[in-house]
């Protein structure tokens, strides 16, 4: 039954007024936030929503401005970089192209690949890398991701960028472990997706998306590309810092297109959602069969499938993937069988933690499984340990860092959020952080001293080491 007009507005406001952050702490309030005064405490100038209820968008919402100046109000048709959400929508169009009988989802991907092959080595010897694996990230690949280039640097082609060579400013691609062995998140693996596709369609990348997924879907608002047309720049926001400050040149510009190279709207997205909700039930196949919408839904090795992160729950799966490049933060999130989902999109290297919290309002309002709120207990601050463990890591190669101050410990990585957060004690060298939701565990060397940590969120465990 559809809702009234006043009820739907009420439903939005509601959402609108019920942030909060997955976790708070024992003793500390717990009241709801607004969005509006969470936007300015994160210094994110605009969010963009979908809402998926019933198989359908029920609504769409924008709210702020392109940029942190506030000259121009987006719309729910302003685009946004989707970064790696950009490897779900290309995960489903390469396995269109395996129904049509264009790419093998299982056997040596040296058979198909023509123009640049997969370098062999000691871990290919007797395990080869498959699309399967590619798609899973379980190929053994290196480069997790990738950082794109400045409005005033060369742009690498896709080959340049397979072997790291001048101008691209990753590492070659290449293979670390023995196939189908082990999870390893790897934007690099996508790259070579991304050739496989195209020499296979012979078609480019963008005219292989748009036939293939754009077009039955009526995502008239998407776009892969690693440079906006002047007349769609004047409908995007630009990307932000965590200190509020715009980047240079507006965006970073990704030819890793199948990894990262999508510009969007929520509401397009949300059509993917739909689109996947109705192929696995059987009612639809625009782009993929029940079968393979099945398949792409299993987990394989790790959280994933084939290009979703996936979680089989009591009377439902949830499909999802987060994007983050820089200055933009977005995240996806469906379920098979309620025809629930949502998409969230922000201009800010901020935008993950107030991702979170959106997602907490919304599954607060529409008695989501997930998001729920977690109560935690913290345990007086030891300001001796706080000294020894403040200082400067690397995380992910990238820069991570502590801070002490008083008998408070802070910690801040452009990975997680550039605003540096709170990090609260909860037993020994463990500690919380209550948004986004991630735990942080210290170790030491034989000698006592800081090592480095493991952060842990969701069900991943990322290593980081100490900089001496």
């Amino acid at each position: 039954m559809a809702l009234s007009d006043q009820a739907l507005q009420d439903r939005i406001k509601r959402v609108e007024n019920g942030l909060t952050t997955l976790v708070v702490v024992k003793g500390v309030s717990d009241r709801k936030m607004t969005l509006a005064d969470r936007m300015k405490f994160y210094q994110v100038p605009a969010v963009s929503i979908a809402l998926v209820n019933n198989g359908k968008i029920e609504w769409a919402r924008a709210y702020g401005t392109t940029t942190a100046d506030g000259k121009q109000a987006i719309t729910p048709t302003t685009l946004f970089q989707a970064a790696s959400i950009s490897k779900a929508v290309s995960a489903i169009g390469a396995l269109h192209l395996v129904e049509q009988g264009k790419l093998k989802l299982d056997g040596d991907v040296n058979q198909q690949l023509i123009s640049w092959k997969v370098p062999e080595n000691e871990f290919t010897k007797d395990k080869k890398v498959s699309l399967r694996h590619l798609l899973n990230h379980s190929a053994g690949i290196n480069v997790h991701g990738f950082r794109g280039y400045e409005t005033s640097q060369k742009i690498p082609n896709l080959l340049a960028v397979l072997d790291g060579k001048a101008p691209a400013n990753s590492d070659p691609v290449r293979v670390e472990s023995i196939p189908g062995t082990g999870w390893r998140y790897s934007g690099g693996g996508y790259s070579i997706i991304q050739l496989l596709m195209t020499e296979a369609s012979k078609q480019s990348f963008p005219q292989l998306m748009q036939k293939t997924v754009f077009a039955p879907l009526k995502m008239t608002h998407s776009i892969f590309t690693d440079t906006l047309s002047l007349a769609m720049s004047k409908n995007a926001v630009g990307a932000h810092r965590g200190d509020g400050k715009a980047i240079q040149g507006q965006w970073h510009h990704y030819p890793e297109l199948a990894a990262a190279g999508l510009w969007t709207t929520p509401s397009d997205l949300a059509n993917i959602i739909i689109e996947v909700q109705r192929a696995e039930a059987g009612k639809s196949g625009k782009v993929l069969s029940n079968q393979m919408t099945t398949a792409m839904l299993t987990r394989i090795l790790g959280e994933t499938g084939l290009g979703f992160y996936v979680e089989k729950l009591a009377d439902r799966t949830s499909f999802s993937h987060s994007g983050g490049s820089e200055g933009f933060r977005a995240q996806l999130y469906g379920y098979t069988k309620t025809g629930q989902g949502a998409v969230i999109m922000t201009n800010s290297d901020n935008g993950a933690a107030l991702n979170e919290e959106i997602l907490a309002s919304i599954a607060a309002e529409y008695d989501w499984p997930e998001f729920k709120v977690t109560e935690k207990v913290m345990i007086a601050p030891d300001l001796a340990m706080n000294q020894q463990f403040a200082g400067k890591y690397t995380l992910l190669d990238r820069p991570a860092h502590v801070i002490a101050e008083g008998d408070r410990l802070y910690f801040q990585s452009d990975l997680i959020s550039a605003k540096r957060v709170e990090i609260y004690r909860e037993s020994g060298s463990r500690f919380f952080v209550t948004a986004p939701d991630m735990t942080i565990n210290f170790e030491r060397d034989a000698q006592g001293n800081a090592a480095g940590f493991s952060l842990l969120k969701g069900s991943s465990t990322y290593p980081a080491t100490r900089v001496k």
